[in-house]
Order: structure tokens, then sequence, then C-alpha cells
């Protein structure tokens, strides 16, 4: 089973933001720290970002790659550029980034309960325990 990253999607409001940054350019993330997991998160593993408190879409992850020596290292995380909708799960806030096992990653909005619900509907259906 791969192994995924959860990370704060700052400053985006929505989805849709985030589908206009990753179609004018190749999404990259840089982050301080290399995952240590790195090659369990490359069998497969995908960047699950929280918009506005909820994890609401996920990204492919493709490469992870070191630049730097020690001293000035950080970490380039190539995503795919297709973003994907998940269910609508509550995260709260955190700082940096986060190893996300499968079981507990939120599934795909298309192979989820209730496809097609607006994000709003489905998060308020969701934190009433009906869905």
């Amino acid at each position: 089973m791969p192994l995924h990253l959860i990370k704060l999607c700052v400053g985006v409001e929505e989805v849709g933001q985030l589908r206009a940054w990753t179609s004018k350019e190749t999404p990259i993330i840089r982050t301080r720290h290399t995952p240590k997991r790195a090659a369990e998160i490359l069998e497969g593993g995908s960047l699950y970002w929280v918009i506005k408190g909820q994890v609401l879409v996920r990204q492919p992850i493709l490469a992870i790659e070191t630049i730097g020596s020690k001293g000035v290292s950080r970490c380039e995380i190539e995503l795919g550029k297709q973003p994907v909708l998940t269910a609508p799960i509550p995260r709260r806030a955190f700082q940096g980034w986060r190893y996300l096992t499968a079981a507990d990653a939120p599934p795909d909005l298309s192979t989820a309960e209730g496809e097609g619900l607006p994000t709003e509907l489905a998060a308020q259906l969701r934190s009433l325990g009906a869905w």
C-alpha cells in the first residue's frame, strides 16, 4: 500500500484555483525537509490538499528530489497536473506536511458514495454523521 503526504493548500479558497495553477505550470512543491519514507511514497502515493479546513483533492506524486547540500538542502516534490477530487474530510491546520496512510486517506469522489454532491453539501452531511 502506498504512503501519502498531506499538506495545507495555503492561499487557495477553492479547488478551481488549484486547477488553474496546475494548468499553467508543472506543479512542484518546495519544502525544507525531504521525506525519509520517499521510496514508499513513490510507489503510487499522492499529496492530499487541505483547503479551508477540509481534505478536498489529491495529486499524484511523480518525483521527490533533494536539491543542494546538507547545510542548505531543499526538497522538490513534483505532482501530476490533474487534481483528483476526494470525499471531503475535515482536518485541522498544521505546519509543513504529514504522512498519511492509505487506510486514513479519503476515497476519490468518483468512487465514494454521493458522487456528484456539491462539496459544501457533502461536508454538511459528513459533519452530521449522515455520510
